[in-house]
């Protein structure tokens, strides 16, 4: 079954249309405007599936099916925001998912670039943007675990931190057991702005042991009914946050089954298929397009953002 859900959009003259693409952030105010889909397909162990070329695709936005006139695949360099929730409802598993988060950093080619987040009772910016994985791997072992979750909060300001990223390819990796206990903006507004972002966002959400996980960590208290509500609705919100965004999102019970997810994350982010269609008309800021990515490929899932707002 085919799962649709990202889109980074750029744009490039239509004198300058290409197999390969160079990718120029889109500012959909003219007729001559090549919109560009990064397009992920995996098989059905959600391992990503190479060697693709343009006939094995259709793209359509609004309903209507577009010709597609530029095509690409290649190993790009890649800005990453890394959110790592180390708030009390992780302590439990904070040490493992520590693990995870460098395993992620290890897979990085020389010019992709990281920024590192935590999440606890208010967001903390601990890195900025840097090529030294190193450094960051060092500040994530340092992070204590402790405090409420502000979740939306953190994912909201590692959007707006992608503002300053260099490379066009751009994805957030969240770390989390899903839970939200301390946030002032709410999931709509999150949403928004990450619809309008252009940043593919992927998720290892963490499956807590069922004791001594409460919100904030409460010790020798069992986990109340109010918590377990909130760690469904957290899900939900990372699963709704990538499927919009076109990333992957992954359930983990153990730290081994977290590497495993955030390796195939690694090859999704840094190979992707770049589809480009003429976009048909100029309109109106504000209003919102949507797109949809097929493919013939049997079993395969499509990762494709579901839409863009005109700019």
């Amino acid at each position: 079954m085919l799962k649709v859900i990202s889109l980074l959009v750029f744009v490039i003259p239509a004198t300058s249309l290409n197999a390969q693409v160079a990718l120029v952030p889109a500012n959909f105010r003219a007729n001559t405007q090549l919109v560009l889909v990064p397009v992920t397909v995996t098989d059905h162990n959600g391992k990503t599936i190479l060697g693709l070329d343009a006939g094995h695709f259709t793209v359509s936005e609004d309903q209507k099916q577009q010709s597609i006139v530029s095509f690409s695949s290649d190993d790009s360099p890649c800005s990453v925001g890394v959110i790592l929730d180390i708030s009390g409802s992780m302590r439990q598993t904070l040490g493992g998912m520590k693990d995870v988060a460098k395993a992620f950093l290890n897979t990085a080619n020389p010019q992709d670039e990281f920024f590192l987040l935590t999440v606890s009772t208010e967001p903390d910016a601990v890195s900025g943007f840097t090529t030294d994985t190193q450094a960051i791997q060092r500040q994530i072992d340092s992070a204590p675990a402790g405090g409420f979750t502000a979740l939306i909060d953190t994912v909201y300001l590692g959007l707006r931190s992608m503002r300053s990223a260099k490379q066009p390819r751009r994805a957030m990796l969240v770390l989390s057991d899903g839970m939200d206990n301390h946030s002032r903006y709410s999931k709509s507004e999150l949403m928004r702005v990450a619809l309008e972002a252009d940043v593919q966002v992927y998720a290892v959400i963490v499956d807590n042991p069922s004791t001594e996980a409460t919100i904030p960590f409460r010790p020798a208290m069992i986990k109340k009914a109010g918590d377990q509500a909130q760690e469904a609705q957290g899900r939900s919100l990372l699963e709704d946050l990538s499927d919009k965004t076109g990333g992957i999102h992954f359930r983990a019970g153990k730290a081994d089954e977290a590497k495993q997810a955030t390796a195939k994350i690694g090859a999704a982010i840094r190979n992707e298929y770049v589809i480009g269609y003429q976009a048909p008309a100029a309109d109106p800021t504000g209003k919102w397009h949507r797109i949809r990515v097929k493919s013939d490929v049997p079993r395969a899932s499509i990762y494709a953002r579901n839409g863009y707002y005109a700019r």
